[in-house]
């Protein structure tokens, strides 16, 4: 073949060359006829796509919206689960109108470190509530009360036990039966009668349950209660004398109308004191003949003889202050007598004087074997006791 000549090819030898190539080569370089398509067809297609989607498209929407309100419903559902099975009502009884009446009296005379056995039983003074209903004895009467405690051996589950039972006293009066409060022990050897103020006591309007969301003023109050002011916390600033005067309260009453037992009485507290142990004893002026009854003492060893003297001087003192008491007792009365007018003398005669004790319940200790009528040294006995 000559140099620069170009061979011509034949449509045989072209043909090998087409077919060299693979199949799967030419599949992949020459696009199927099906997806060989024209600009408008490729057009309507779209557009066709698109209306068929339409729906698809409304339902994620509506799905978004559902999906909230499915949280809420989840969330309600989850609520309702939550909500605590229904059961039936508790029945509490109504709280009577004088319920807390007893607890409200304050009880004098009580030493401060009791008080938590007084009120260690739920004690019931229906009683007392039932008494200011209708057709009671304290029924549209205006009645002071003061309370008081008393240690008795009571039995209790099987088991006899000391018991402070509480005690009201029921004074039914126009007016305040006294303002005044007596301070007497066997440990001290003098008699103080106070003020009620001086020892933080003083008569209070009592207020019913119903009542005590109105005022105080505006309510014609027909029952008071003796109260104090002074509370347990405050004990430790006050000096022991104070504090024992408090355990030697009584509710003083002085009755004009008849002798009081005091001007009566020819007997006198003695208390000597001598080291290491004091005398104490009672000596009765026409009973008891000093000189007898101080060598008597000295037989039994509680008095030296080296002390006879000064006890026998001792209480001759103590005869002459009782006498002298009994005599200004005496006047006082009869002063008292003369100036009272008709009406309070009458009052005097009416007043009437009645001694609560607590109603026997399955919770707390019988007391009904151990009621007394008599009260304390200045009111002496109740009337009657309930």
């Amino acid at each position: 073949m000559r140099r620069g000549t170009k061979r011509k090819t034949t449509v045989n030898d072209k043909a090998p060359k087409e077919t060299t190539q693979p199949i799967e080569e030419n599949e992949k370089n020459e696009p199927s006829q099906s997806a060989v398509v024209s600009k408008d067809d490729q057009r309507k297609s779209e557009e066709n796509h698109i209306e068929l989607n339409e729906p698809a498209r409304e339902e994620l929407s509506e799905k978004v919206d559902e999906e909230p309100n499915k949280k809420a419903a989840k969330g309600r559902a989850k609520k309702a689960k939550t909500l605590k099975p229904e059961v039936e009502e508790e029945y509490f009884p109504d709280k009577r109108n004088l319920e807390d009446l007893w607890k409200q009296v304050f009880p004098v005379g009580t030493e401060w470190d009791q008080l938590d056995m007084v009120y260690q039983y739920n004690w019931n003074f229906s009683n007392l509530e039932d008494a200011f209903e209708e057709g009671g004895l304290l029924y549209n009467q205006k009645v002071y009360l003061f309370g008081c405690t008393e240690p008795q051996l009571v039995s209790f589950q099987g088991q006899g036990k000391v018991t402070m039972i509480p005690v009201v006293v029921a004074v039914v009066s126009p007016f305040p039966p006294s303002d005044k409060i007596g301070i007497k022990s066997v440990q001290r050897e003098t008699e103080e009668i106070l003020p009620m103020k001086q020892m933080k006591m003083d008569w209070v309007p009592f207020i019913p349950l119903e009542n005590r969301a109105s005022q105080v003023e505006r309510l014609k109050s027909q029952i008071f209660i003796l109260s104090c002011t002074q509370r347990r916390a405050g004990l430790k600033q006050l000096k022991l004398d104070r504090v024992k005067k408090f355990e030697y309260c009584l509710p003083y009453f002085y009755q004009p109308l008849q002798e009081d037992e005091l001007e009566q009485s020819t007997v006198v507290q003695i208390l000597f004191p001598i080291d290491p142990k004091p005398v104490f004893c009672e000596f009765d002026w026409e009973l008891d003949e000093l000189e007898e009854f101080t060598d008597k003492l000295i037989e039994e060893e509680e008095l030296s003889t080296d002390q006879k003297d000064a006890f026998k001087d001792f209480v001759k003192e103590k005869v002459r202050e009782a006498k002298k008491a009994n005599r200004e007792a005496r006047e006082a009365r009869r002063k008292a007598l003369e100036e009272m007018s008709t009406e309070v003398k009458a009052a005097f005669e009416n007043m009437k004087f009645y001694k609560f004790y607590p109603v026997s319940t399955p919770d707390t200790p019988d007391v009904s074997g151990v009621k007394a009528p008599f009260i304390n040294r200045y009111y002496g006995k109740a009337h009657k006791i309930l």
